[in-house]
């Protein structure tokens, strides 16, 4: 059989991977291509006896190549539904290991209906987080204690206070803060917790905590429930290293909590851009099992990232999806007062900022910072040129002079 049908028009049932592929010296594309379908779905190297006419219905077809872009359909008698494991299994498994590939690029994936209707997608999505903070259009902003590792409960706790009074929403750990023998995960989140209840009863204003429950599954499942029995709100999951089961299993749980997806290790498969799988895919599969908000870059931050790419993501996230609830993007690392404008005017409003060092860092303290960002944001908001802004607000002046 061929796996090949440049006249094959993908029909409602099935699923679409678009992939970039860099055939092995001496190997044609169309020969790498017809690999890739074939091993993906119900092909092996070599002709096998037990192949039945039923198998060539199902099988995956390459049905159109564009320089090295290629498309294939998979029908979905393919794949279990609700299993995002067994999907990547098939689309991105063995075939990222042929000797034929030269590189290969898993770019987008196009989910139909009927798949996607297997899974929940958001419990609590972007516009249940707005309503609960009564933030209607502004961008929420947030903060990552730092340094990442060290702080004890009770320091995370008189640091959380004094910038949430200052103005800030939302707070939450750095991703490999777990529970240490330094910050046990049970005295970080009753602190925490008891510091977003005094700001509530102090200024009225319901602010958000995401704690990182990151762990094995089962236990995943009970600091989530220690979290929402302490009357929180928010959870935090490294969701790449954590893995797609783990994340479903916990989703699956309905506990009602949102929840912060952090990317954490995606930049091993995402970053080369001809090898490996796009962070556009790893958006789509983190909105259909269905979390809150996922990093996705700040194109003007520390981390790579292209701004067609990130400004994609973010605006797929923010869309209509079916019937699923939207995903807040949040734009992470090496933020600071002074490229808020470039940031808002790149990714809109509808964002959650998180600033660590650039918090942090501001030579006159913490509070300080959280006023510093606050006021960036303000002057956006305003329409008043940040420079300008500056100058009747030390602290935003200050953060602009030293970054």
């Amino acid at each position: 059989m061929s796996y090949i049908d440049l006249g094959y028009r993908p029909g409602k049932n099935d699923l679409v991977c678009e992939f970039l592929i860099e055939p092995a010296k001496g190997v044609s594309l169309k020969k790498a291509a017809e690999n890739v379908a074939l091993e993906s779905s119900t092909g092996t190297w070599t002709p096998v006896t037990t192949r039945k006419p039923f198998m060539d219905r199902i099988s995956a077809r390459v049905f159109e190549i564009r320089g090295k872009r290629v498309r294939i359909a998979y029908p979905l008698e393919l794949f279990e539904k609700g299993n995002i494991p067994q999907l990547l299994s098939s689309v991105a498994g063995n075939v990222f290991g042929m000797k034929l590939i030269g590189s290969l690029r898993l770019e987008d994936i196009e989910i139909p209906k009927s798949y996607a209707r297997s899974f929940g997608g958001p419990e609590f999505g972007m516009d249940d987080l707005r309503r609960h903070m009564g933030i209607k259009s502004r961008p929420i902003v947030g903060t990552i204690f730092k340094p990442k590792l060290g702080l004890r409960p009770s320091e995370m706790a008189e640091l959380a206070y004094k910038v949430y009074s200052a103005g800030i929403d939302y707070t939450k750990d750095d991703e490999n803060l777990s529970s240490m023998v330094f910050n046990r995960f049970e005295e970080r989140v009753v602190g925490m917790l008891e510091v977003v209840d005094r700001i509530k009863s102090e200024q009225g204003r319901n602010v958000i905590y995401a704690c990182n429950i990151t762990s094995p599954a089962d236990e995943m499942v009970r600091r989530a429930e220690f979290v929402k029995e302490n009357g929180g709100k928010c959870i935090m999951i490294d969701i790449i290293t954590t893995g797609w089961s783990g994340l479903q299993h916990v989703r699956n749980q309905k506990f009602g909590l949102a929840i912060h997806a952090h990317r954490a290790m995606h930049a091993a498969f995402t970053r080369n851009r001809k090898h490996g799988i796009s962070m556009k895919v790893v958006a789509k599969l983190s909105r259909l099992v269905g979390v809150t908000a996922l990093h996705t870059g700040t194109v003007v931050g520390k981390m790579e990232g292209d701004r067609k790419e990130i400004t994609e993501i973010d605006s797929f996230l923010r869309s209509k999806w079916y019937s699923f609830k939207k995903t807040f993007p949040i734009a992470s690392g090496g933020l600071h007062p002074k490229l808020v404008p470039k940031l808002l005017s790149i990714l809109g409003r509808d964002i959650i900022m998180t600033f660590g060092g650039g918090l942090w860092g501001h030579p006159e303290g913490p509070e300080a910072g959280a006023k510093a960002i606050r006021q960036a944001v303000d002057s956006v908001i305003e329409g008043v040129p940040i420079r300008r802004y500056a100058k009747d607000r030390p602290e935003l002046a200050r953060a602009l002079e030293y970054w």
